[in-house]
């Protein structure tokens, strides 16, 4: 798929956060924490409080460009999508809700990840849970 440069409609503080997302989820793909596309990870955008960039749901990790990246606001309102063609992509509400409320309560926090590891999700399937048996 052809997705036209968004690069002409950001700053640069947000190409270059752009840029370091899309790696990030290459790179959360190479390792293996991809979980096809359940996870999430999103990005603040320098100098736009409340606005943050996502994923667009239904892309895989190994997709993901600085010029796929979807920005929203807290609200969940799209503040600028590329065009994707038919395909017409947008962002998945939970994974939206999640990082909302994080962005919302931590605007120092540039970046969350969210991801469904094996391991992690084994210990939450055990009904002790996380026991802090070691340091």
């Amino acid at each position: 798929m052809q997705i036209p440069s968004m690069q002409p409609l950001c700053t640069p503080e947000e190409w270059q956060a752009r840029i370091d997302l899309a790696a990030c989820y290459r790179l959360v793909d190479l390792y293996g924490m991809s979980d096809m596309m359940a996870n999430h990870i999103s990005s603040h955008v320098p100098g736009e409080p409340g606005a943050f960039l996502i994923n667009p749901y239904g892309m895989m990790y190994e997709e993901i460009t600085a010029s796929s990246l979807i920005k929203v606001n807290l609200a969940g309102d799209i503040l600028a999508k590329p065009d994707f063609g038919t395909l017409d992509y947008g962002i998945n509400r939970a994974g939206y809700v999640i990082h909302s409320a994080i962005h919302a309560v931590r605007p120092e926090v540039a970046c969350i990840i969210h991801t469904h590891a094996w391991a992690s999700m084994a210990v939450s399937a055990l009904e002790c849970g996380l026991l802090p048996i070691t340091q």
